[in-house]
């Protein structure tokens, strides 16, 4: 017990307290000393004695034992009984006098409880034992009796108000416990309350949360829906675009087609054409017996087995290239010019037949005579005009700067076709592959080259531009490149300027509106690689030295066939070309080379003047002015070069034009017509129509074939 361990500590308050210096003697009576002499001071109890109180056990707090016991019994077992009174000895200042106040309680609330509970099992004190005690009392002094009723009156009140105290206590601890329930059965219904709110914001998010998945899942889709319209937008824009590249390759599939089948047609015409001339080859028994028709016959055989071949590749259903239509076309124009000579061969043996009648009969004879006086009077007066030509200064051939000039661009052609001897002449099959698609690359553009319109003649210049730069370009299929060989930039630049020319030579030739788109592509050429301009006039003035203009002399030791070579003209075995293939090929020649002085490819962008213009075409003019003209040459060249170039000088140089161009008609004509065979005036006829008619409505007409802006916007 807690009281137990404290008793100690209460024996020891008490002895340090003012009461506890009391002593207790057994010889207080025999000395005669009053021992309730101290019950005069009105007794009072210690501060300290209320937490005395606290720690004390809750063992009932009065003890029923006689005053007389305690004070007056003298008997020697007085200590005993005071021994048995407990061990709190009451002093005589605890006892009062009746007309003191009752002493104030000093019971805490704390033990106001215990106290009802020990009044309430306090023993019941029987009537015999108030009685005693009353007794007892009464035989005490008066003073002691008052002190006792007094504390007896203490003790009633103490209980009555304990008894109060307790009942306010319960009352309060009622009060209190249904203050507590009230409390918590609020508290519960705020924690139900709060249980619901919970419940009702956990339901609202989880419907707030369905509700952001569902537009989420919204959202997804119409995501889904445009990303859908969005892939079905470039799909069919896709298939528009494919059906379009499907149309245009079906479109081209067409046309390449109907070319094809125009070029079948052609080629069908030329081999029968050529069949019916070769049937004109045969020797005829009843006319021209003596006329040794085998080597018409053989060159007329070896050109219909060389359209034969050709024709093989249309029968099996592909279709020609442009290349094998010129092969055949130029072997029909072989085949005319052979049935050409024959003719005159066939003419001639006629008229010399017919001659041999004539000088049978003197009539004859004397026409004959006098025809040929005639012929000596021309040969005179043609001979006459020469000397007095060659008296007036006129050149036989061209100035030193002309010359110098010309052999300065054969020499650059000769070192470039040196430099890429190795490639040419390769007997390595990679190398001879590389070559070929070298060759095609540069070539076939240039055949692709035509007057339909703008674009294909674009496509074809940047081919060829891209080629010379060194960047690949794709050929049949493959990618080739300058790079790919030393040697294959000078070799491409060789063999692109002889195509030029080929053109002009082959192509411009048959047909003259070819001229200016192939010009156009070559002054772009020219203009972006001044190197290929040079190649191609060297290629030009070998094939055709008179657009230098140069008469080339015969020199000692070279033979007829070498000179013939050297004016241009093509010798095959030992068989120089006849007059009109010759004259037409330095017409397309000469025309090719008129149409570049004044064209100029609108692409460049370059500025400043024309790198081989207007200004070259006039010093051409002037050049053949001052040369002495020769027969069927000069006339041909000089009106093909005036029909092409004309308007353009006319616009160029106006008032200093038509003085050149009276001057050609009074001064320069009549040399052509001194020089000019009477079988030869063809030519000269048209250059003499062309100069009146020139000069009487001073205007020039625009070629008809020249290009105009509108063309390179198609």
């Amino acid at each position: 017990m807690p009281s137990e361990n404290l008793r100690f500590e209460t024996l020891v308050a008490l002895k340090n307290s003012p009461k506890g210096k009391l002593k207790y003697s057994p010889d207080w009576l025999e000395k005669g000393e009053d021992v309730l002499a101290g019950c005069i001071e009105v007794s009072s109890l210690s501060p300290l004695s209320g937490q005395i109180l606290k720690r004390m056990s809750p063992r009932p707090l009065l003890k029923t034992c006689s005053l007389t016991s305690c004070v007056r019994d003298t008997s020697p077992g007085l200590s005993e009984d005071a021994a048995a009174c407990g061990s709190l000895p009451i002093s005589p200042r605890q006892v009062s006098s009746p007309s003191s106040p009752p002493p104030v309680s000093i019971f805490t609330e704390e033990n106001e409880e215990k106290k009802g509970e020990e009044i309430k099992e306090a023993p019941v004190v029987s009537p015999e034992a108030s009685v005693s005690s009353t007794l007892s009392i009464s035989v005490l002094s008066p003073r002691a009796t008052q002190m006792a009723g007094c504390i007896l009156m203490c003790e009633q009140k103490h209980k009555a108000r304990a008894k109060m105290e307790l009942s306010l206590r319960q009352e309060q601890q009622e009060r209190l416990v249904a203050t507590v329930v009230n409390r918590e059965s609020e508290q519960l219904k705020r924690f139900e309350e709060f249980m619901e709110l919970k419940q009702r914001q956990d339901h609202q998010s989880m419907r707030d949360m369905m509700e952001k998945e569902t537009q989420e899942s919204i959202g997804r889709q119409e995501k889904l829906r445009e990303e859908h319209r969005h892939r079905m937008k470039i799909l069919n824009l896709r298939l528009r675009e494919m059906e379009q590249q499907r149309l245009r390759e079906a479109e081209l599939e067409r046309q390449r087609q109907v070319e094809g089948r125009e070029r079948h047609r052609a080629i069908n015409a030329i081999q029968e054409e050529v069949l019916q001339l070769n049937q004109l080859l045969q020797p005829r028994p009843s006319t021209d017996s003596a006329l040794d028709h085998a080597p018409y016959i053989t060159r007329g055989n070896q050109l219909c087995s060389q359209v034969s071949e050709v024709v093989p590749a249309s029968a099996d259903g592909q279709f020609l290239s442009v290349e094998d239509l010129t092969v055949a076309e130029r072997a029909l124009q072989e085949m005319r010019s052979l049935v050409r000579g024959l003719q005159e061969e066939v003419t001639q043996a006629a008229e010399r037949k017919k001659r041999e009648q004539e000088e049978e009969e003197e009539q004859k004879k004397r026409q004959a005579e006098l025809k040929a006086q005639q012929e000596e009077q021309k040969k005179n007066a043609a001979r006459s005009t020469i000397e007095k030509t060659k008296k007036e200064g006129l050149q036989t051939g061209a100035d030193e700067s002309t010359l110098k000039w010309y052999n300065a661009l054969q020499d650059s052609a000769n070192q470039c076709a040196q430099a890429s001897e190795d490639l040419s002449k390769a007997r390595d099959t990679q190398i001879k592959k590389l070559k070929m698609e070298l060759q095609k690359a540069a070539t076939t553009p240039v055949s692709q080259i035509a007057n339909s319109s703008g674009s294909p003649l674009k496509e074809a210049f940047e081919k060829i531009d891209k080629l010379l730069s060194g960047r690949p370009v794709t050929s049949a299929g493959k990618s080739v490149s300058t790079s790919q060989h030393p040697q294959g930039l000078e070799f491409v630049s060789y063999r692109l300027a002889e195509k030029f020319v080929k053109q002009g030579e082959e192509e411009v030739a048959s047909n003259h509106s070819a001229a200016f788109p192939i010009a156009a592509v070559a002054s772009g050429i020219m203009e972006m690689h001044p190197k290929i301009g040079d190649l191609i006039l060297a290629h030009l003035h070998k094939k055709c030295p008179y657009a230098v203009p140069h008469y080339p002399p015969m020199e000692r030791g070279t033979s007829v066939e070498d000179y013939q070579r050297i004016l241009g003209y093509r010798v095959d075995d030992s068989k120089v070309e006849g007059q009109d293939s010759f004259l037409k090929r330095m017409s397309g020649m000469i025309r090719l080379y008129a149409a570049i002085i004044q064209m100029r490819w609108p692409y460049t962008g370059k500025q400043g003047p024309h790198p081989h213009g207007l200004s070259h075409g006039w010093r051409w003019l002037a050049q053949i002015l001052n040369m002495e003209p020769i027969a069927d040459i000069t006339a041909t060249i000089l009106f093909d070069f005036l029909e092409v170039c004309g308007n353009a000088l006319m616009k160029q140089y106006r008032g200093q034009f038509w003085k050149v161009i009276l001057l050609i008609i009074e001064e320069y004509f009549p040399r052509i017509e001194a020089v000019t065979s009477t079988g030869q005036m063809g030519s000269v006829t048209r250059l003499k129509q062309f100069l009146e008619t020139s000069l009487r409505t001073k205007q020039i007409p625009t070629p008809k074939s020249e290009l105009g802006s509108a063309f390179f916007r198609s």
